[in-house]
């Protein structure tokens, strides 16, 4: 098994907390990674129905087997035991006793926040990142801004690893990318997501998370996806919460610093995956990618999400923003490090063209609190430092 990022950070939480939670989309490895920590605790697999209905039936009979520590996998199955579990850490605070997993966190993460207020600690757990899939040591996000060491280039091409995506069961086992991302999007997106929203129509939401696909990277607007999709504004709304929920997209916020009244205030859409992604944009190959029209899109997403990943398997909120003004200034990614704002951007170009800069050049003419340091990363091999700005190759993203 891979190292994941997360495990040093769910190994100290899990001597503080009571009840440890590791959500996250299925297929992530919360499973491998919570057996892997915690040995000595016991498994339980919510899916199965003879245990699910246990729990359901006896919440208190089923959670007295396990007075040395448990996994409880896919918790959201029976939201109800957590009622349960509260009135046991409070009688008895031990450490570590309950690791819970869920891939749903839309109505489950209200129920847990809720009742294990004080008494739980909340971690996400994605597919791999990047580094994680090299086995390397992973770098600190909030040192972005510095010049890093030159790494190997990994063995296989970035188109590859565009179409591939990061799911850990394609990589650890092998499997053809397209035909394992189709029968996930199948029993996850369109089955389990779309069940937890009670949607009937399965022709529509498809058609929508499709849309939303070919929106990676641009803004979000409900009006319009509405309009493409056939259904109002609020169900647009609430699909795309659903979505999000079920760690399928992210919002990118924008960043509302004083730098011009006359920004824009909508977030961007992303997949935080790049193989599903191309699964939806129906690209059948790495060959495609190249001379796809969305190769820089797809790029961008996989920056991205590979920069959210980096805080999130820390244990940490990821301080990710994009910066657009009305007037057509732009970047594509600003971080937020409470002391400067770092800015980004990507592209997928490999030859390196003096106008990639012209956005950080003018968000950095700002001043403080902006970095004087901005960072490029793209698609091609160069690490270096230009004038003010850090050019860093798509294996070094982060």
């Amino acid at each position: 098994m891979l190292k994941r990022t997360l495990s040093g950070k769910l190994s100290a939480l899990a001597k503080q907390f009571p009840v440890v939670a590791i959500m996250g989309p299925r297929q992530s490895g919360k499973t491998t990674l919570a057996k892997k920590i915690f040995k000595k605790h016991e498994y339980v697999s919510l899916e199965e129905p003879d245990e699910r209905a246990f729990a359901l039936a006896d919440p208190k009979g089923f959670l007295r087997r396990f007075a040395e520590g448990v996994i409880l996998d896919e918790v959201q199955r029976t939201p109800d035991l957590l009622s349960y579990i509260q009135g046991i850490v409070d009688r008895e605070s031990i450490p570590g006793r309950f690791i819970l997993t869920g891939s749903q966190q839309f109505h489950l993460m209200e129920k847990v926040s809720q009742t294990l207020a004080g008494r739980v600690s909340i971690v996400y757990l994605l597919p791999f990142s990047l580094s994680e899939l090299l086995g390397q040591n992973t770098v600190d996000p909030w040192e972005i801004d510095r010049l890093p060491p030159k790494k190997k280039k990994p063995i296989f091409s970035l188109e590859e690893i565009l179409y591939t995506g990061f799911y850990p069961r394609i990589h650890d086992k092998g499997l053809v990318p397209h035909d394992f991302l189709s029968a996930y999007y199948r029993t996850y997106v369109e089955r389990d997501v779309r069940t937890v929203a009670n949607i009937g129509n399965l022709d529509v939401f498809q058609r929508f998370v499709q849309l939303c696909a070919g929106r990676t990277g641009q803004l979000l607007n409900l009006s319009s996806l509405a309009s493409d999709c056939g259904i109002s504004h609020t169900t647009a709304g609430f699909w795309i919460s659903i979505l999000q929920a079920g760690f399928i997209i992210h919002l990118l916020p924008p960043h509302h610093a004083n730098f011009s009244k006359r920004i824009v205030k909508s977030p961007k859409i992303y997949f935080l995956d790049t193989g599903l992604l191309c699964y939806l944009l129906k690209v059948r190959s790495p060959e495609e990618i190249p001379v796809h029209p969305m190769k820089g899109a797809i790029f961008e997403t996989f920056v991205v999400s590979n920069l959210y990943k980096a805080f999130v398997h820390r244990g940490e909120r990821a301080p990710l923003y994009f910066w657009r003004d009305k007037t057509g200034h732009e970047v594509d990614v600003v971080i937020d490090t409470g002391k400067s704002l770092i800015p980004i951007e990507i592209k997928s170009a490999e030859t390196i063209n003096r106008s990639f800069f012209d956005g950080l050049r003018y968000y950095t003419s700002f001043g403080a609190p902006v970095s004087k340091t901005g960072l490029l990363v793209h698609g091609g091999d160069l690490l270096c430092q230009t004038e003010r700005f850090i050019i860093r190759p798509w294996f070094q993203s982060v």
